[in-house]
């Protein structure tokens, strides 16, 4: 397993476990971040921070910090949909 931050553009992943402060995994939680969601890494900002990832038909910029809370399975499954 991995952190999600350390995961490069178009890699697709499942997510484990999602860790940090309360109130930052709560939102999280909210916009759809959670365990067993697939997701996948669509790119970064020029500078690499924020990046942007895809949930179902959803995309969300998160701060590299941020997505080192996240931990993920990599999968890269072609078949599977987002």
């Amino acid at each position: 397993m991995t952190r999600l931050d350390e995961l490069p553009a178009g890699a697709r992943a499942r997510i484990a476990a999602v860790e940090g402060d309360a109130a930052l995994v709560q939102r999280l939680m909210e916009f759809g971040v959670l365990e067993g969601e697939e997701i996948e890494v669509v790119g970064f900002a020029p500078l690499g921070d924020p990046m942007e990832v895809r949930l179902a038909n959803t995309r969300l910029s998160l701060r590299r910090r941020e997505a080192a809370g996240i931990t993920v399975e990599v999968t890269n499954d072609e078949a599977s949909p987002l």
